[in-house]
């Protein structure tokens, strides 16, 4: 099967390359709507990066993380079978070639010692230590990306506020380590982004969806007409993940119109599938809350907001609004929501 190909995000990679070129001061904060990116972002610029760099990449997705040993097990990569000088000399030797690892290797007599102590301290203690060896012959990248997946587990208060301290402690204070947090939740940022214990010690980093002229560019490498290419602009936006569907759809001979009214039937049908959970009562919003909230993009495609009530906070974390803290604004999680929401809004208003 033929790839697509990674496209066009030159100023999101040189924002970052920006950063890596300057010395660790700051936590960056790499957020934006669900499936536009930014996973694929890391991953290439990733493969871009001088041999003088190496990547400690951590996906905390799909990780069911309670307790503290949930964490540790999740952050580190166990080498089995393998001595602790063992580990200290390949670490080491990290100076010898560019690598990414997919997590933070270290033995299992170590990772069992953390476990058996369950001193959070411990843990952080040894990353600092273990990047300062590091540091002497390369610059490493940490990334954790899903952060948000331990934002209520507690080792005596919030682990993810330890952690977060470790990371000023790695950038602002130690200079060591380049550090990446990487999330779709934007509850999740704008918490964070409210959240005074980390003002002046962090920044952030939008990846959005392609705007019009980056969609038609993308478009034009897989053969659409510039029929084709309105169609899929007018129902899709740029958001990449239907963007690459539709893709798939013209390959496999598939009529591009009718391809993206599925996606949007398939989409307003899940949307609707809210009211089915406020008619049998299993949320606490009115159906007659929610349209008033979908009424407001009934004209607009992005609305400025005070504050985030219920229903907002509920149609975020139903991935149907999309909330950007660092311009108070908030907006459908792509076109394709925002054009099931006004047939909704018709329909039912």
């Amino acid at each position: 099967m033929e790839r697509i190909e990674f496209h066009d995000r030159d100023r999101e990679m040189k924002e970052i390359e920006n950063i890596l070129e300057s010395e660790p001061s700051l936590i960056t904060f790499i957020y934006g709507p669900i499936n536009s990116g930014k996973t694929e972002l890391i991953n290439h610029l990733v493969k871009r990066l001088p041999q003088d760099y190496v990547v400690f990449y951590v996906n905390l997705r799909g990780k069911y993380i309670t307790e503290y040993k949930d964490f540790v097990r999740a952050l580190f990569k166990i080498e089995r079978g393998k001595e602790k000088k063992e580990l200290l000399r390949k670490v080491s030797e990290v100076s010898m070639k560019a690598l990414k690892f997919m997590g933070i290797p270290i033995t299992e007599d170590i990772v069992n010692l953390l476990f058996k102590e369950q001193i959070y301290e411990d843990v952080f203690e040894f990353l600092e230590d273990y990047f300062t060896e590091i540091v002497e012959n390369k610059n490493p990248v940490l990334i954790v990306d899903e952060l948000q997946v331990i934002g209520d587990v507690k080792v005596d208060d919030l682990l993810i506020y330890k952690l977060f301290n470790f990371f000023v402690r790695l950038t602002k204070e130690l200079h060591l380590c380049h550090v990446f947090a990487v999330s779709s939740d934007s509850l999740f940022i704008e918490k964070i982004y409210s959240d005074a214990m980390l003002q002046g010690r962090c920044d952030y980093l939008l990846v959005d969806d392609f705007d019009d002229e980056e969609t038609m560019a993308f478009l034009d490498k897989y053969g659409f007409s510039s029929k084709e290419k309105e169609e899929v602009r007018g129902y899709c936006g740029g958001k990449p993940v239907y963007l690459v569907k539709a893709i798939n759809g013209k390959r496999s001979g598939k009529d591009v119109n009718e391809e993206v009214e599925r996606m949007l039937e398939t989409r307003r049908n899940q949307i609707l599938s809210i009211f089915d959970d406020i008619a049998l009562k299993k949320v606490e919003v009115s159906e007659e809350s929610i349209l008033k909230e979908f009424s407001v993009f009934e004209t607009a495609e992005e609305v400025k907001y005070e504050r985030l009530n219920e229903e907002k906070i509920f149609l975020v974390e139903k991935n149907v609004f999309f909330v950007d803290p660092t311009r108070r604004r908030i907006r459908p999680q792509s076109r394709l929501d925002l054009l099931a929401i006004r047939e909704l809004v018709c329909e039912m208003g």
